[in-house]
């Protein structure tokens, strides 16, 4: 993401793979669906200010060929900050690696980031 190359944001994610973001209050949840195309041009797209996704404190449980990830993260536009959550990741293992099959974020305006990954 950082470099802005589609072709390697491409080639982590199976071809079935599904996004998604959990928006709002635990009372009032709305989930986003979005298509991994989508993302994949909006992601692989040489920017001014950089897309910079920070994470920490990173979780990870395999089964054979399935894995699901716990990773909190911070998503910086250049140096600015501009939201914070946690991706939970399932990926599957196949003769190419590792793909991710399901992404679902959480997006809030405050978390307690970490001051090394603050920089």
């Amino acid at each position: 993401m950082r470099a802005g190359d589609s072709s390697a944001v491409r080639s982590v994610f199976h071809p079935d793979a599904r996004l998604h973001t959990a928006l709002g209050p635990t009372d009032s949840t709305t989930v986003q669906s979005t298509p991994v195309d989508d993302f994949v041009q909006a992601a692989g797209q040489p920017r001014e200010a950089v897309w910079d996704e920070r994470i920490w404190d990173v979780e990870i449980r395999v089964d054979g060929p399935l894995a699901s990830a716990w990773v909190p993260y911070a998503f910086y536009l250049g140096d600015e900050f501009s939201h914070c959550g946690v991706n939970t990741v399932q990926l599957v293992r196949q003769a190419e690696g590792w793909r991710i099959l399901q992404l679902t974020d959480t997006r809030r305006q405050a978390c307690d980031v970490p001051a090394e990954v603050q920089k």
